[in-house]
């Protein structure tokens, strides 16, 4: 019954901050109040609380299972992401802790991982608006994403040390957990698609990285997020994630309504979160005129801070491990600057077209990594998207000696790519900037061949709205898709799996032919 009890409220409130328009984190975070104000009235608990311990505790080592899954060094070893992060981790925490040490009674040590607590960013929040918005592939969206994975890492560095936990001489073992990874691949190759997967995903972050990484004195998050990155480059690296997500975020419910059932806040805490919310601009700004150090435009600056502008649940899980005493003011600062980065974050776009002419001055006079083309000279044939299907449709063209030109909106890609000789240009089609002022007098054909459907449909409403008249040609996994691309005014669009199974039929009439 007492189950029923966390889940009811949790759903209840979770639903009625969705209803509002806030992340449901804050619901959760309202129902773990609500149970310690009427905890003996409903029957929860000093054991109920030990029991939301240990849900919370899985619920930190998967989101770091998670994070490991996407540790591409690719997206990572960039200047504008390591740069970006480590100097605003720097300067953010320099700045606020002699602000702590004026206003508040604490010690230098704590004092100083309270500035650090509120360095991070929210990683749960950010993915969610940026997957919301269908811009977790755009540039800006791999630069907040690469930020947040850094500042991840150093949160798990801070604990560790803050903890004072000594590793035991079998601690050194981990050195050669890269020699695992053959075995990992081909258990995660052989576990199928299904329940067995998920398993040897809760396997590894639960047992082998958790409990194993515990038994040898270091922290059980480290050793989730190791396993997790040991996984990173398989193929299938997204599909376990996705596959533990809805897992994962269970369990996180029950961390928000852990902190929630430590203690109602009292006005102190109220008025520490209302001071800390003020900090918010600042934050956001710091991490904008970062950005444009390392060379950005002024509109992937300003949207990739805007994702960033809030605190963060890593505060919270350091709070947890090495300064218990404030995890419920800084819960609230939390949940606070949830509701303040929701409304941000839906505006944020047209925020960037109101203040454009103000922020675009401000770039650096030099060659931006996001700088998309304004012309496509004399290309025959536009190639949009290079993963595989729009690689292969560049080289066969190529071969045939027709003009191309590609443009794709992950840099690493592009580099790729132009380092084997394709003429490939950053640019990401969700821009209404960039197809403002794109030129494209003699394209004859458009080929789409990204990855994401949405990106597909927006970029043949572009072009069909910029007057192009010539061919627009598509490829999808599913009818509906390809039934909302053509209405968007594609010429045709081949179902991927249907033309995969003809081309095969035909190539297999061609051998036999000869026989007949």
């Amino acid at each position: 019954m007492i189950e029923a009890t966390w889940i009811a409220f949790a759903f209840i409130l979770g639903l009625a901050a969705r209803a509002i328009g806030l992340p449901p984190l804050i619901g959760y975070l309202g129902a773990g109040f609500a149970l310690a104000a009427f905890g003996e009235h409903v029957g929860v608990g000093p054991t109920d609380s030990v029991i939301l311990e240990h849900l919370a505790h899985l619920g930190v080592l998967l989101l770091l299972f998670t994070v490991g899954l996407k540790l591409k060094l690719s997206n990572l070893v960039r200047r504008e992401v390591i740069g970006g992060s480590l100097l605003h981790f720097g300067i953010s925490s320099l700045v606020v802790l002699p602000a702590i040490l004026l206003f508040l009674d604490t010690s230098w040590r704590d004092s100083l991982l309270l500035a650090i607590a509120l360095s991070f960013s929210s990683t749960v929040l950010a993915a969610k608006v940026l997957e919301g918005k269908r811009e977790l592939r755009a540039f800006h969206g791999r630069v907040a994403i690469g930020v947040l994975i850094i500042q991840d890492l150093i949160a798990l560095v801070v604990m560790s040390i803050a903890s004072g936990k000594v590793p035991s001489a079998w601690a050194l073992l981990v050195f050669g957990l890269p020699l695992l990874r053959p075995l990992l691949f081909r258990l995660l190759d052989h576990s199928g698609h299904e329940e067995l997967m998920v398993l040897l995903g809760l396997m590894l972050a639960l047992v082998a990285g958790g409990l194993g990484f515990e038994y040898v004195g270091l922290s059980s998050e480290l050793g989730a997020l190791a396993f997790g990155a040991m996984l990173a480059k398989h193929k299938r690296a997204t599909e376990l994630s996705n596959s533990l997500w809805a897992i994962k975020e269970v369990f996180l419910v029950g961390f928000f309504l852990q902190i929630g059932i430590g203690g109602l806040p009292d006005i102190n805490a109220m008025l520490f979160a209302g001071a800390v919310a003020l900090l918010l601009p600042l934050k956001g700004a710091l991490f904008f005129f970062l950005f444009l150090l390392f060379r950005l435009r002024a509109r992937s600056a300003f949207l990739s801070a805007s994702s960033l502008t809030n605190y963060s649940e890593f505060g919270l899980i350091v709070a947890s491990v090495v300064l218990p005493q404030w995890l419920t003011p800084l819960a609230i600062t939390v949940a606070l600057s949830f509701v303040i980065s929701a409304q941000l974050n839906r505006i944020s776009h047209s925020l960037y077209d109101r203040f454009a002419r103000r922020l675009i001055p401000l770039e650096r006079n030099t060659r931006h990594p996001d700088e998309q083309p304004v012309s496509l000279g004399d290309a025959q044939i536009l190639i949009m998207g290079m993963g595989r299907t729009g690689r292969a449709a560049y080289d066969h063209l190529q071969n045939r000696g027709w003009r191309l030109i590609s443009l794709d909106s992950d840099p690493v890609t592009v580099e790729k790519s132009s380092e084997k000789g394709r003429h490939v240009l950053f640019a990401d089609a969700e821009d209404q900037m960039f197809w403002e002022s794109l030129e494209m007098n003699k394209v004859e054909a458009v080929i789409l061949a990204m990855n994401d459907a949405e990106a597909k449909i927006i970029s043949t409403r572009k072009l069909r709205g910029k007057g192009f008249e010539g061919l627009i040609v598509s490829h999808a996994m599913y009818e509906d898709i390809a039934q909302q691309i053509e209405e968007a005014g594609a010429n045709r669009t081949y179902l991927t799996m249907s033309e995969a199974g003809a081309g095969l039929a035909e190539n297999v009439a061609r051998e036999l032919k000869p026989n007949r």
